[in-house]
């Protein structure tokens, strides 16, 4: 990440949570891609993770991937440009 925001948190916050701080990294980039508030991308990049190990966690919280019609789409016209449907 080139910028970066520093803020305050209470360190008995994260003791009494049981959380390191990549590790409270990696609960934000859940919780925030589960609200639909970052992409997959950027929550992997939040979390530190590869594409795969981001989608595995996911996959063992059982939180879906969010895939809509606009990516069906998308993927319906690339499919096609390529000659495969």
């Amino acid at each position: 990440m080139s910028d970066s925001v520093t803020f305050e948190l209470p360190k008995f916050v994260l003791d009494s949570a049981r959380l390191t701080v990549p590790e409270l990294k990696v609960e934000l980039a859940v919780l925030l891609y589960q609200q639909r508030r970052l992409s997959i991308g950027k929550a992997r990049e939040l979390a530190g993770m590869t594409l795969w190990q981001f989608r595995q966690l996911l996959a063992s919280r059982q939180i879906g991937p969010h895939y809509g019609i606009d990516e069906y789409r998308e993927d319906v016209e690339t499919l096609r440009e390529l000659g495969l449907l």
